[in-house]
This record gives C-alpha cells, structure tokens and sequence, in this order.
C-alpha cells in the first residue's frame, strides 16, 4: 500500500495562541480531498488548560500566562526547548479510530526514544509516554469532523521549573522528564528528523517539507491527485 502525502511545516518559536487559532481555521477550512499536514513549533512559555481542565491545578504560574483552550486534558506546560507537533490529520482516510490514532503518535514517541537506547512506554487511562515513572511527552487532542488537531508535547532539551508550578495533566507530584536530563541530544534538531520519520512510519504518510503557514489564512492546499489520497 502505498503511503498517503502529507504536508510538514516547521513554524519555529511562536506564542501558542495565533497557532491554535490558525489550527481551527485550517480543520474547519479543509475539505475531503485536502493534504494532511503536521506542524511542528517550539512556543513561548505558557500553561493551556483543556476542555476539562480545572483550574485548581495551576497553582503558582506566576508570569506565565494561563489559556483556556479546546483540547482534551487538563493543564500542561509550554516553553523553549519543548517539539510541539500539531497533526492535522483526517482520521477517515487514514481509517483511524481515535483511540488508535493516540496509541501511533506514543509509538512514534517510543520509536524515537529507542534512538538514544531510552527504554519508555505508555500508561493505561494516561495519555503520553513515560520513562521510569517520569513523563517526557504530553498529549492533547481535539477531533473535529473526523481530522485531528491539537497533538503532542516532546520535552526535548527544556527548563523544566515550570511544571513545579502545576498540577501536570491534573496529578499532583507527577514527575516530568526530557530527552536531554535521559542521556538524549540536547538540540532540538537533532531529534525532530527521527520524530518525524517514526510519525511517517507509523502513520503511512510520504511527508513532504514545505514553508511555514501564514498563521492569519491557513487554508489547506489544493488536493494531491486522486490516485494518492486514496485511503492506504
């Protein structure tokens, strides 16, 4: 079966809040036939806190500003030194159910850990993926008309003192991990290439880099030719 096309863009360092509203605009904009894409950004320090969120897990944020957004999960933390990856993917054609949609993006996670010999895994009821106990990657999501936006969390090489200030993903105490404080790289390029490539892997996708979006029109591209959007 051959891979299905998608579309890469790395944003670099932005606020999180035009890249969350460029996110919706793109999902609700996109049609059957648009290219799937995944974004990858590193963004400004902040908490988000999702559709379920209590605000009572975000004790001491100090000047690090608190967003109500529309993921799923509770409250999580965003800084420099952070792989943020947004897969706008449409489930159907992947012939996805969300459950298993989750369980591919930890794989990848997992995937690229091995990388570095760094033994990690998943937890039932608690999504991410954990390294001795310690969480190293986040997720939240959001599915609208069956395509996916919102997504992962990589704590790459990153100051982790903010996450002192919350309750992370809603569990008081929970310790959290990266890839550099593992024995990993400590640059962020250094493992987006083995990120992306397990995502590609695991999701039978043919990615193809292309610029930044313009966060103010996002419109999905034309669709690639019939014969390669055709469900794998």
């Amino acid at each position: 079966m051959s891979p299905l096309p998608a579309i890469v863009r790395d944003l670099g360092r932005q606020p999180y809040e035009p890249v969350w509203r460029a996110m919706q605009r793109f999902t609700d904009l996109r049609g059957d036939d648009s290219i799937d894409e995944i974004w990858m950004v590193e963004h400004d320090p902040v908490f988000t806190l999702g559709q379920a969120g209590k605000p009572e897990h975000v004790l001491l944020p100090g000047d690090i500003p608190v967003l109500h957004v529309d993921r799923g999960g509770q409250v999580t933390y965003h800084g420099p030194g952070q792989i943020v990856v947004y897969p706008l993917l449409d489930l159907r054609r992947l012939k996805l159910g969300v459950r298993e949609y989750v369980c591919r993006i930890e794989q990848a996670v997992i995937d690229t850990l091995a990388e570095w010999n760094i033994g990690a895994a998943r937890r039932d009821g608690a999504p991410g993926v954990y390294v001795n106990d310690a969480k190293v990657a986040a997720l939240g999501i959001r599915v609208r008309r069956g395509c996916t936006f919102h997504g992962l969390a990589f704590n790459a090489a990153m100051d982790l003192e903010p996450f002192g200030r919350i309750n992370p993903c809603g569990y008081a105490g929970l310790r959290v991990t990266s890839v550099l404080d593992l024995g990993g790289p400590s640059s962020m390029e250094a493992i987006k290439p083995v990120l992306l490539d397990a995502m590609a892997t695991r999701f039978g996708l043919a990615l193809q880099p292309a610029p930044p979006p313009d966060l103010a029109d996002p419109r999905p591209l034309a669709a690639a030719p019939s014969s390669s959007t055709q469900a794998a």
